[in-house]
């Protein structure tokens, strides 16, 4: 095989490569971040629903926006969630005595169990966070903070 067709050959196979198939949708399904839906919730975050709905009953996964410097009151929810902190720190607090100072330091990679109707608080105090949660729904949460 003389260069030209050598390098024809190559150009023509690299092609191919680069050129990925689209994956068999019934095999598996993505969303990039440009086709993530994000909405603002009642409590004042930004959520994006990755699958289920979390006002229904059974699982859902969302992605969770806390602004700097957004944190929660005592609360609980009425099954177990769980979290991943994607990006920034995240910082968490337990019992009905709403005390930001005393919250713990979480840094993205961690994973965060909250227990159903065990009551915390947590959020964002000096930088965006954001948050992978998983549940079963209907997701509900409910004000426990003592005065």
């Amino acid at each position: 095989m003389n260069r030209r067709n050598w390098c024809l050959t190559l150009f023509t196979a690299l092609g191919f490569a680069l050129q990925a198939a689209e994956p068999d949708p019934k095999v598996l399904s993505y969303k990039l971040p440009a086709q993530l839906k994000w909405t603002d919730t009642e409590s004042g975050i930004k959520q994006a629903i990755l699958m289920g709905d979390p006002s229904k009953p059974g699982m859902y996964v969302i992605l969770g926006k806390w602004e700097k410097g957004k944190m929660s009151r005592p609360h609980f929810h009425g099954s177990d969630r769980y979290i991943t902190v994607i990006s920034g720190t995240w910082w968490l607090g337990t019992g009905p005595k709403y005390d930001p100072a005393s919250t713990k330091a979480v840094p993205a990679g961690t994973f965060v169990t909250h227990f159903a109707k065990q009551i915390h608080y947590d959020g964002a105090k000096d930088e965006d966070v954001v948050l992978q949660i998983v549940g079963m729904g209907p997701a509900t949460s409910t004000n426990a903070e003592q005065k």
